[in-house]
Formats: C-alpha cells, structure tokens, sequence
C-alpha cells in the first residue's frame, strides 16, 4: 500500500477522532498523514503495516504506541500536552503537541515500531451498556444462571459487565456499590421494557465467564494495564476513569479470557441444561477474515438449534451495520432459534445508549 494511502486511512480516523471527541487526536493524526505522505518519521514508523487488518489499524497502533511511551515516562515532552499523563492540552493551539509528537516517534522508534506489530486492543468498558442490555432482554425469556462467553475480548472487563452500574434519567441497575458507573447510559429514555427487566432481575447470576482473543491481555499486570490504557484516548478523562474501576473490579473477579480465534473457540462451546448460554461481542467483527466468520455464523447456528426452554442461547452483538445510507453501531439479540432483533444503537464507545424500538 501506499504512502499516500496510508495518509487516507490516517486522515478518515482523524475525522473519527473529532467526531468522537478527541480533539487532541484529530489535530495530531492530521499533521500524522501529512509527515506521512513527506517520508517523515511517521512514515518510518508505519511502513510495511499500512495494509493491517481494520480499516483504522494504522491510526491506532500508531497512537497506541505512542500514548504508552508517555505513560511509560519516557516522552516527557509530549506528557506536557496529555491530560493522561497530567499534561494540558490547549485546543485554540491545536498543533503546539506536534513538534514533541513527532520527536516521540524519531526517538522512540524502535518501541513504536513494536507496538505497530500489536492489533489495537481497546478494552472500552462503555460498551457494557449495549450488552448488558441485550442480556437482560434475554433474561426476560429465559430467566436462568447464565453462561458467559464473549469473542474478541481483550483482557476480558466486559466479562464482568454485570458488576457495574448502569444510571440514566429515570433507569438504574447494576450494585450501587460498583467502581464502574456508567452514568448518561441512555440519550433520552430508554426502551420501556427495561426498566420492568430491571426490576424483575435486580441482579444476575453469572456462573461462568469465559473468552477468547488473538492476543489477550492480562488486566492484573502492569504490562496488561499499561497496554489498555494507551490504547485510549488521552484527552478522554471519563473513558479513563471507567478504565481504572473496571481493573479494580477485575482484581476481585475472575474470567478467563484464552489465546483462540473467534471459530475455534466456538466450537467448544455446548449448551448446558438450566442454564442461558450468552455469546456476546462488541466492535470486533471488523478484524475477522470473512472465511473465519462464516465459520462463527455455523457455529452460532449451530447453538441455537440446540436450545431448548432448559438450556437456553442469547447472541448478543453490538457492531456497525448497514443503517439508511451509512452505517450505525447497533445493538441486536437473537434469543434461540427466534429472528434477531435490533434494539438499540450508540456512538462506538457506548455511551450514550438511543432506543430504536420506539
């Protein structure tokens, strides 16, 4: 592939990154894509993964690399610009980071050419909200201990989706005592069935926890933590503070999360009698080869034929689907062998949460 583009995938996430709050983000990738398209140390730096899986791959491996340098201490003055790491970004002087960024990249070159090995590993906790939600729609129709099994799951925090509280006007759910509080979880009201789902199952019952990535993290090891947080944006405190809770929560509760494709790893999954067997996954499908996900789709059939009023099966998946004339994250559950349905959608990181059902 070429400089140039590469420069035109660097430049589509930049207007990602403004779009989703990043301002900080969007200004770099932007002067990114130029050094890019001139042959400058950006160029250096991405050259031979400019064709890696995921259309925002190189972006974020990049930054990825990057932002763990500042976390890591040793790009001290581009800290000076990342509110991740104390420093103050000034949006009226929006370029005034580029010149420590790109020292960052000259210096630190063999680090970021590492992390550019890495698929992005974001962890983001927000998309809970989606799937918590599609799990107390399943729990509606089968209300049964549930069996958790989640693909593409980094280091696992959604795993534990369950432990984190869920607030919005008028809708509440999850302990009040959690670290993680997903506050703002609905733009407007949510879908008039959940507050009832909520109060019928004030709590679930998960007996197990189990998921499968390429590269899993550990979230209990500095690597892991440092890894997941570089992988968010540093201008975003909020993403980051749901960061931090959720480790502390995975510190108190185990799941399991093993080196396995999405395919394979389905197909040791079985039905198990007075259970609801989930599968879930969030912004994953994207990195998966289209002959693997043919194979998840038989497998996912293969599960819901199986399931029966006793042994129940949920396919829960918040992903980008075709909408009108682009595409929306969108929320859909399909309970056994019934159709699926599309419940809500969201801004990619999750929050907020808008019902579509109405």
């Amino acid at each position: 592939m070429s400089r140039d583009r590469a420069a035109v995938m660097i430049e589509r996430q930049a207007r990602s990154c403004a779009d989703l709050g990043s301002p900080l983000y969007a200004a770099l990738l932007g002067r990114v894509a130029q050094d890019v398209r001139a042959g400058g140390a950006c160029a250096e730096a991405v050259a031979g993964y400019e064709d890696a899986p995921g259309p925002d791959a190189v972006a974020l491996r990049l930054l990825g690399g990057v932002h763990a340098l500042v976390l890591a201490g040793r790009a001290p003055e581009l800290a000076a610009h990342y509110p991740s790491a104390g420093g103050t970004f000034d949006p009226d002087r929006p370029d005034a980071c580029w010149p420590a960024f790109r020292q960052a990249v000259s210096s630190g070159m063999e680090w970021v050419r590492d992390w550019m090995t890495r698929p992005p590993q974001t962890n983001e906790v927000g998309r809970a909200n989606l799937l918590i939600t599609g799990l107390l729609a399943a729990a509606r129709s089968a209300p049964l201990p549930v069996r958790l099994f989640e693909l593409g799951s980094s280091a696992g925090l959604n795993l534990r989706a369950d432990r984190f509280r869920y607030v919005a006007d008028g809708f509440s759910w999850g302990p009040a005592d959690s670290p993680v509080v997903l506050d703002g979880a609905w733009r407007g009201a949510p879908p008039p069935w959940l507050p009832g789902a909520a109060r019928e199952h004030p709590a679930l019952t998960v007996v197990e926890r189990r998921g499968c990535d390429l590269t899993p993290i550990d979230p209990l090891s500095p690597e892991g933590a440092l890894a997941l947080r570089a992988y968010l944006w540093p201008d975003q405190e909020a993403r980051a503070a749901r960061l931090d809770a959720a480790l502390r929560l995975a510190a108190r509760v185990p799941a399991e999360v093993g080196t396995a494709g999405a395919a394979d790893f389905l197909t040791g999954v079985r039905l198990v009698p007075g259970t609801l067997t989930v599968v879930w996954h969030s912004i994953m499908r994207q990195y998966v080869p289209a002959g693997e996900w043919a194979r998840v789709e038989d497998e996912l059939e293969r599960l819901a034929s199986a399931a029966t009023p006793d042994a129940g099966f949920a396919h829960i998946s918040f992903e980008p689907r075709r909408a009108g004339g682009g595409h929306r994250f969108r929320l859909a559950v399909r309970l056994g062998g019934a159709a699926e349905e599309v419940l809500a959608d969201a801004a990619p990181h999750g929050l907020p949460a808008c019902d579509v059902t109405a």
